[in-house]
């Protein structure tokens, strides 16, 4: 669906043109064979006489919750053009911070693949060489040379095993991952975590803020709202923390409060949102949260790409200075011995 279909049907609603034409034209000029088919499927359940907050619903997996709802508060509001323009706005921000962090994300991977490789490289074919010149001379390495004649010949004999061991990591936590009970646990600890945490949290509080003011300024009641913006989370302690914030609102509790209380939300997010309840205007004030724990994100991510990239490419200059020295020094003891 995207931002770019919404920001369609909003225009061509806002043009009087009726909801089931409007979703015909916004089909007509997809250009995508699925996506196509799934809005003339809503039309024609709109044709039927669904609204069209339940004709979305009848298609959970192309269109979240929060799809549903909000537009169900356009139509009971009478103020759909608008929930729509929100809606739109809301996916074009979360896609752009999505996009960046994908793309600063891009040059540490790189570094660190081509860093495995070259290391590997290095051990696999340039230390074997070196041995084969060291081996018919009875002379005492120096221990940095056996240690790295040690690890290559472990690679060499053992790489295979090594890497069927990761892979088979890889697959048994992959596994266990579908175990709700283990993936709790994980993401637990991952939201603990110094630097992968402070992202997370980040991004989730980012999610979460954004959902609810969007939720909010389509009349969607806050306790519904915690809910369905729950869904958004993708760490599911905290996800967990936002139903359990959800259920104490519910009981006449603080947002804020109910938030602080988890642990997971920045102290900047929390303030806002009591700043947002006590003056009355929790929805603006979300919003503007939102966009704080965006440039937040941004600025984390940021740091990390600034850190990490240099660190990985200082650990491969040092693994290859380490080989350099491996080599050098048992030739300079030569030379010293023939000179002496």
């Amino acid at each position: 669906w995207g931002e770019w279909q919404d920001n369609n049907l909003v225009a061509l609603l806002k043009s009087g043109l009726p909801v089931e034409q409007a979703l015909s034209a916004v089909a007509r000029q997809s250009g995508h064979v699925r996506v196509e088919k799934i809005i003339l499927a809503v039309r024609g359940k709109v044709l039927e006489g669904y609204s069209l907050a339940r004709a979305l619903a009848e298609y959970p997996r192309a269109f979240p919750e929060m799809y549903g709802a909000t537009v169900a508060a356009g139509e009971q509001s009478g103020h759909l053009e608008q929930v729509l323009e929100q809606l739109a706005g809301y996916l074009e921000t979360r896609d752009d911070t999505g996009r960046s962090v994908s793309q600063a994300m891009i040059y540490p991977a790189f570094i660190m693949i081509f860093s495995a490789l070259v290391i590997g490289f290095l051990m696999a074919f340039v230390v074997p060489k070196m041995v084969a010149v060291f081996a018919n001379r009875d002379q005492a390495l120096p221990f940095i040379t056996v240690a790295v004649i040690a690890l290559s010949d472990f690679v060499r004999a053992w790489g295979w095993l090594l890497a069927l061991a990761v892979i088979g990591a890889v697959v048994a936590f992959t596994r266990a991952m579908r175990q709700p009970a283990f993936r709790m646990r994980v993401h637990r600890r991952l939201a603990a975590m110094p630097l992968i945490g402070t992202m997370m949290r980040a991004s989730d509080s980012a999610r979460l803020a954004s959902t609810l003011g969007i939720l909010g300024r389509s009349g969607v009641p806050l306790v519904d709202a915690l809910f369905i913006a729950a869904q958004v989370v993708g760490n599911l302690a905290i996800r967990q923390a936002v139903v359990n914030a959800a259920a104490r609102v519910r009981e006449g509790g603080s947002l804020s409060r109910a938030l602080e209380n988890s642990g997971y939300f920045p102290p900047m997010l929390v303030q806002m949102i009591a700043s947002g309840e006590a003056s009355g205007e929790l929805d603006n004030m979300l919003s503007r949260a939102a966009d704080y724990q965006e440039r937040e994100l941004t600025s984390t991510v940021q740091t990390m790409v600034g850190l990490l990239g240099p660190m990985m490419l200082l650990m491969m200059a040092g693994f290859v200075i380490l080989i350099v020295l491996a080599v050098m020094l048992p030739i300079m003891q030569m030379n010293n011995f023939m000179a002496g």
